[in-house]
């Protein structure tokens, strides 16, 4: 076999390239900024000026060409698709996937059209958020590519541990205190809206309490995780030996 190296390129083997928001967030085991949260390699590029304010509270078109940059330079490293971290990404989600040559996803509210399509026709899904104050229309409409999905929304910026971490930037986070707020946020959607289906956790934060959620609430849950898993599946297959096999 002959490998060969192409010019620019320092890394090998990382398959889905992943956008980080410039923050100060713990990133414990199970978010998407914690690469022991993946069974397969990861690479990361930070884009700088996406902070919370510049993207979550009061978004910059003139992002976009930070992202792109970024994005270009993941593909250049041998990403074959690119990752949001951030739900809120959503924003630049059409005009990434046209500037880059590999697919884009840049968040994990683009699941939500799949995730309608397998529930019944009278249920919802409940989206659990970092900020519910600024989650707009706009990224839903782009999320779901114009059409109309029944979601219910909560935020969890006025949950004092949450808030401490994520909004305040306090530089740490209190995992259990973190964990209750999810899970009572997703238990006040359940309550209100009995019709709900499913969870969306639409920021990248939460994942780690996905197990705690369904535990609750008995529902399935779905996160950037689980549509990182789903977009690696198809920039890496997996070829299935049938060598010895006898029908």
């Amino acid at each position: 076999m002959i490998y060969k190296a192409n010019a620019g390129q320092d890394i090998y083997g990382a398959p889905i390239g992943i956008l980080v928001m410039d923050c100060l967030i713990p990133y414990p085991p199970g978010t998407p900024g914690n690469a022991q949260t993946f069974d397969h390699p990861v690479i990361y590029e930070v884009v700088r000026g996406a902070d919370m304010e510049n993207l979550v509270y009061d978004p910059k078109p003139e992002l976009l060409e930070r992202f792109v940059a970024a994005g270009e330079r993941l593909v250049q490293q041998g990403a074959r698709t690119v990752i949001g971290n951030c739900g809120f990404m959503v924003l630049y989600q059409r005009e990434m996937a046209a500037a880059l040559p590999v697919p884009v996803f840049m968040s994990g509210l683009l699941q939500l059209p799949l995730i309608r399509q397998g529930l019944q026709p009278d249920q919802s899904i409940g989206v659990i958020t970092a900020s519910g104050r600024t989650l707009s229309r706009r990224h839903m409409e782009i999320a779901c590519w114009g059409g109309q999905v029944p979601v219910n929304v909560r935020g969890l910026e006025d949950r004092p541990a949450f808030k401490a971490a994520v909004h305040d930037q306090v530089g740490w986070l209190d995992f259990p205190a973190v964990e209750a707020e999810v899970v009572e946020t997703a238990r006040s959607i359940q309550a209100d809206h009995p019709e709900t289906g499913a969870i969306l956790l639409e920021c990248t934060d939460l994942p780690p309490y996905a197990e705690a959620v369904q535990r609750a609430t008995g529902l399935p849950v779905y996160d950037i995780t689980s549509m990182i898993g789903w977009a690696f599946a198809g920039a890496d297959r997996k070829h299935f030996s049938h060598k010895g096999y006898e029908p």
